[in-house]
């Protein structure tokens, strides 16, 4: 049987895992956590300066180290980085620990919410359309093989995203308590 005492977000940068796991952990009066906010707190410096000395292999070490720490507390929601999911040991962390949503949108979307945005190192490039294009082809099958449930969050307003989530949390709380009886 699954633990489902955590709650994880995960998806493309700027699809709006931070914003929706702050409202769900106001909601389940849990503390919330943002993995790229604890990797700079425990560093010193933001995500762009990692990536300038350690380029993005290093970023994604100190990723996975936050990651497994993470999810070994109990009754937390996290938003995790848009690139958590390319490490197997963080996909398996997060399944056997916890819910996890998969937040997705258009790239229109994503384009409008991280247009003045300069803390995102993956897009700073000429083409910052056809860079999302490309991890997203690369990460969905990632996303999707990792949640347990998977919502629009760029069609929906944010109170529905996170009503949806909670009710979907809820089912599958009570799936797991029928089939422990």
């Amino acid at each position: 049987m699954k633990k489902l005492e955590n709650i994880y977000l995960i998806g493309l940068m700027g699809v709006g895992k931070t914003t929706i796991g702050k409202q769900l952990a106001k909601a389940l009066q849990r503390p919330f956590y943002d993995s790229d906010k604890v990797i700079e707190d425990s560093m010193g410096v933001d995500i762009p300066t990692i990536f300038s000395y350690e380029g993005e292999e290093g970023f994604r070490l100190r990723e996975q180290a936050v990651i497994q720490q993470l999810t070994a507390l109990p009754g937390i929601v996290m938003a995790t980085g848009g690139g958590s999911v390319i490490r197997p040991e963080n996909r398996e962390a997060l399944k056997a620990s916890g819910f996890v949503v998969y937040l997705h949108c258009s790239i229109d979307k994503i384009l409008y919410r991280t247009r003045h945005d300069t803390q995102r190192p993956l897009l700073r490039t000429d083409n910052p359309r056809q860079r999302l294009q490309s991890l997203l082809a690369a990460r969905e099958p990632l996303y999707t093989a990792c949640a347990d449930f998977k919502i629009d969050s760029g069609s929906l307003p944010g109170k529905t995203v996170v009503k949806t989530i909670l009710q979907q949390y809820q089912a599958a709380l009570e799936h797991n308590e029928s089939i422990a009886s």
